[in-house]
């Protein structure tokens, strides 16, 4: 039981990283649509928060298999 939990809690982790980096990267597109010239400011800004997601997907992942 305890390992179906935690499959589960990791694989709720992955899915809200999933939505997070999509939102993040279609706020991005919307943004860099509207002001084509700061599209490079836009993007940098864009992956330094979509690895910051990550990371707190990837540590959430490692939490939730621990308790295999």
């Amino acid at each position: 039981m305890t390992g179906t939990l935690a499959a589960i809690g990791a694989g709720l982790a992955v899915i809200g990283a999933g939505l997070g980096i999509g939102k993040i990267g279609g706020s991005a597109m919307d943004a860099i649509a509207r002001q084509p010239e700061a599209a490079s400011k836009i993007q940098t800004a864009m992956i330094i928060a979509a690895a910051l997601v990550e990371g707190v997907a990837l540590f959430g992942v490692v939490v939730g298999l621990m308790g295999l």
